[in-house]
């Protein structure tokens, strides 16, 4: 009974903002699983550990639909996740335009339940996105308007959606049969290196202590960009310490070689602080720009 009520707490602090819970997996279908009971803890805004992997949707009215929906996964270093900041918040934004947006709690790698860490994280966010998709007709979505955007960490769980073809979400149910492909990406202050340059917490976190050079190679996104990647949007700053904007410049130019549209925009200021508002400088343009660019895919129009 107190497992239930802890459980139950937790969802009233998410439901308080977001309109409703999704879980992705339904009882004793938890993929890569040692079977191990794993509580859901929050702590100061953050999501500690995920024991009911999910998303939290925040539709828009029928009157500002434009049939457009995107993922979002918050950022917080593979160890935890900033579902405010990085997650609710950006979710409302994304409603102004029309947008419906689901914010997705996957599980982390750093969970002793998982059986392969690497994997799980992914395995979230493809059956997240086969869940948006399979329910497109009642949410009155265009199936070619759904993509997915992460804020540091989250940025590259994002773009490992749309580099990485490995079906690690099937289980052998209906939803197999979606496709998990976003058509469009948002990545802000992105982890994309898991080598040189890489984010050193989110690479131990992801990968473990000592990885092998194929895991690192493979969860090095720019050596997986390829003709299936969609159109990207990049935003980061000059002045992050914390994930090196090499780690965006290596991820546009592996875009570039593919000849995939994407915009690139490395802001003078903001540290791995850009947010959604109070950006210092020119950073704070990223939002007006990056919805002139949802305009220039045509994912605005209705």
């Amino acid at each position: 009974m107190k497992k239930i009520m802890n459980f139950l707490l937790l969802l009233a602090i998410f439901n308080t903002q977001a309109q409703e819970f999704i879980p992705l997996w339904a009882k004793g279908k938890l993929p890569n699983s040692k079977g191990l009971v794993v509580k859901d803890s929050i702590n100061n805004e953050r999501v500690m550990r995920v024991g009911m992997p999910g998303i939290h949707a925040f539709f828009t009215s029928n009157q500002e639909n434009k049939g457009a929906a995107v993922l979002i996964i918050p950022g917080g270093g593979y160890h935890h996740l900033s579902y405010n900041i990085s997650g609710f918040q950006l979710a409302k934004w994304f409603n102004t335009m029309g947008i419906n947006a689901f914010v997705l709690t996957h599980r982390l790698p750093i969970s002793p339940d998982l059986k392969e860490r690497e994997k799980a994280p992914l395995q979230d966010a493809e059956r997240a996105m086969r869940i948006i998709r399979k329910n497109a007709s009642n949410w009155k979505l265009n199936t070619n308007k759904i993509g997915v955007m992460g804020c540091s960490a989250g940025g590259h769980l994002a773009a490992s959606l749309g580099t990485i073809k490995d079906d690690f979400a099937k289980i052998g149910d209906e939803l197999d049969g979606f496709s998990f492909k976003p058509d469009f990406m948002i990545l802000i202050s992105p982890v994309i290196d898991m080598g040189k340059e890489t984010h050193k917490g989110s690479l131990e976190n992801l990968l473990g202590p000592n990885p092998s050079a194929e895991l690192i190679k493979k969860y090095s996104l720019q050596f997986q960009v390829s003709e299936y990647t969609p159109p990207t949007f990049i935003a980061h700053a000059f002045n992050d310490k914390t994930v090196s904007p090499k780690n965006s410049l290596l991820f546009y130019d592996a875009l570039l070689a593919n000849k995939i549209p994407s915009s690139l925009h490395i802001f003078n200021q903001g540290g791995h602080a850009i947010a959604l508002r109070n950006n210092p400088g020119s950073a704070n343009l990223w939002t007006g720009i990056c919805e002139e660019w949802l305009m220039e895919i045509n994912i605005l129009k209705n």
